[in-house]
């Protein structure tokens, strides 16, 4: 008879609560490019909103030769929610399972993606992966997409795509989608830690994925290029999250760090803005590579990033070139 101990019977039971997310993924895998005629589902995993962002945003997508399909529940509301627990749930269960979904368009942000992580973290997402797109709250399903090994998009969600496909953003996005990975550069900034990174590029809303630590769904993993954003949050806030992540070791084994753009919140008396004091906490870490006001976050040109992707982050003085691959 097979003898149990303590570890073996712990392992069994991680197993049991969450099958997929006990392998580790060491490669990425791409959903397809997409297909004049696919599907793309528009749903709202968070927050309510009105039908005009979304009703222009399928106006956009058809127009490019897709075929928008807004999910049940995306215009509805639940409290500060666009649906229930159970609604908003089938709405992502139902784009994952339809086999002609080619990608998954959030609506908008908010808060409550979390809610749903532990349903959606037991579908196989891995065997039909489809391209989600959103950015702020929706940093948690491209969470639970990494915790899979799927690559993702962490860009602007209907509001800025109803603007139509000649927008930058826009521009950059419907590329990623059609297999085109971009290349950006960036000004210098005077907080900028000179040096050259290659990893996987990993991150989003700060609060958000920094309340994922521990979890099966943590991204924020030594040997990764992180990047990091986050609205409404005031500095000591921010602050306490950095000194986490000091404390928890996590910092300097990084392959890079770009910071984001951190917005709506006031100084504070020590600290003139958000940049220093992040600057201010990551001096001990000079041979880390860190770029800062790199145009991610909650602002109107919001560049797409693939997470997941191969990244080179190379940091000059005279500028910042990323540049994402398969």
């Amino acid at each position: 008879m097979k003898k149990i101990t303590f570890f073996s019977l712990l392992a069994s039971i991680l197993l049991a609560v969450n099958p997929l997310n006990a392998q580790k993924y060491k490669d990425t895998v791409y959903p397809p490019s997409l297909k004049p005629g696919d599907k793309v589902a528009i749903l709202a995993p968070a927050g309510p909103l009105k039908n005009a962002p979304v009703d222009s945003a399928a106006a956009v997508l058809s127009r490019l030769g897709y075929n928008p399909v807004i999910m049940p529940n995306t215009l509805g509301k639940h409290g500060h929610f666009s649906g229930t627990h159970d609604e908003r749930l089938a709405d992502m269960q139902a784009a994952f399972a339809d086999p002609d979904v080619r990608a998954i368009l959030c609506a908008r942000g908010g808060y409550g993606v979390v809610h749903n992580l532990h349903e959606l973290g037991r579908l196989n997402l891995r065997k039909d992966p489809k391209w989600v797109i959103g950015f702020s709250d929706i940093s948690a399903l491209h969470a639970l997409m990494a915790s899979q090994g799927v690559a993702s998009i962490h860009s602007s969600m209907a509001k800025q795509v109803a603007l139509g496909p000649d927008n930058e953003d826009n521009a950059a996005l419907f590329g990623i989608l059609q297999g085109n990975f971009p290349e950006y550069k960036f000004d210098a900034n005077k907080y900028n830690h000179l040096g050259r990174a290659e990893g996987r590029i990993l991150g989003g809303n700060l609060a958000v994925i920094a309340d994922l630590i521990a979890t099966p769904y943590d991204i924020i993993k030594p040997g990764t290029i992180l990047f990091i954003e986050d609205v409404s949050e005031p500095i000591y806030k921010m602050e306490r999250i950095i000194y986490q992540l000091r404390l928890m070791g996590i910092l300097p084994k990084l392959k890079g760090l770009i910071i984001g753009q951190f917005t709506d919140y006031k100084p504070d008396s020590l600290h003139e803005s958000m940049e220093a004091m992040i600057a201010e906490a990551l001096a001990p870490y000079p041979e880390l590579p860190v770029a800062f006001n790199v145009p991610v976050g909650h602002v109107d040109h919001n560049v797409p990033i693939v997470e997941g992707s191969n990244a080179v982050l190379d940091i000059t003085p005279e500028g910042v070139t990323l540049k994402m691959t398969k």
